[in-house]
């Protein structure tokens, strides 16, 4: 067995059967299988798979397992030489697969290999970023990447004709060696949702692997579906994660200054958020919603 697709879903039904719709159009042209995690879904998921997708191994949860939790269930059970973390709002393009697959044949360094992600109307998504520290979350959360890049990749600028290397690999489309995860471990089940990846390919890093970006493999990310059924809490989960992370790989210090300049960055959200009220503009309503969200993370943040 080449590859191993794991898809984690969670009330992504219709999402899901594109995704397997796609993988069967275009297929590994070597020997490949699909399992479907379903996190306790309540939009008959899991009869879908049965009925349309007999070939899929599917393990029903009882429970939700979250992103992590939901891969590490299948995981263990792989066969392939490779496996491919894939969201369920996902749809590969013609020799996606092929292309992540060959590349890591020809790349024995390489421990892992991203795709090119898109978004629906074919336009760039961002598949990859610097591994997150407290000086790069600094300069994403106040903007400064608009003036330099730094807590951000410029990917616009990158040549999509060559694989780059890269920190850290987007979990939508994320291929890794079996042989790998045997022995730097599964995903971490602490992040429930948000950061796994990071954690995953910051171990692999520190186990001597590289991590690249294939172009050449495109995927198109409908990008959120299953966290936009519990926007709010997934707001919180999102940094959640991010703290674990820092908690995790550095000093007590960087977290303590850490939550510092996620406060800051939420009082300065939420000190401007009058001004997008008063201009009336197209995004005036979402800058409010955001405002919400950082207000409640303001609330939250001294017990997280």
């Amino acid at each position: 067995m080449k590859l191993s697709i794991v898809i984690v879903s969670w009330n992504t039904k219709d999402l899901l059967e594109a995704c397997l719709n796609s993988v069967y159009a275009y297929p590994l042209y070597q020997p490949f299988e699909v399992w479907v995690v379903d996190n306790q879904s309540k939009d008959d998921t899991v009869a879908m798979v049965r009925e349309k997708f007999p070939q899929v191994d599917l393990i029903a949860s009882e429970e939700n397992l979250g992103f992590a939790g939901g891969n590490n269930r299948a995981i263990p059970h792989c066969s392939g030489e490779y496996v491919l973390l894939l969201n369920p709002d996902t749809e590969v393009k013609p020799d996606a697969l092929n292309e992540l697959v060959a590349f890591m044949d020809a790349q024995p360094e390489a421990g892992a290999a991203g795709s090119r992600l898109l978004n629906a109307d074919g336009t760039l998504q961002p598949s990859c970023h610097p591994r997150p520290t407290l000086s790069r979350e600094f300069w994403r959360m106040f903007y400064l990447d608009k003036l330099v890049p730094y807590g951000s990749y410029d990917m616009d600028k990158w040549d999509i004709t060559q694989p780059r290397e890269v920190d850290v690999l987007m979990g939508a489309s994320l291929l890794v060696r079996k042989s790998i995860l045997d022995t730097v471990g599964l995903l971490d089940e602490g992040y429930f949702m948000y950061s796994e990846e990071v954690d995953l390919c910051y171990r692999l890093q520190k186990a001597g692997w590289k991590l690249f970006w294939v172009p050449q493999s495109q995927v198109v990310h409908f990008w959120g579906q299953s966290a936009k059924q519990v926007m709010a809490e997934m707001f919180l989960q999102l940094y959640r994660a991010k703290l674990r992370f820092f908690r995790k790989h550095y000093s007590w210090l960087t977290v303590a200054l850490y939550k510092v300049v996620l406060g800051l960055a939420a009082l300065l959200r939420l000190a401007l958020a009058p001004l997008s009220w008063l201009r009336k503009s197209d995004t005036s309503g979402y800058q409010l919603h955001m405002a919400q969200h950082y207000g409640r993370l303001l609330i939250t943040l001294p017990s997280m």
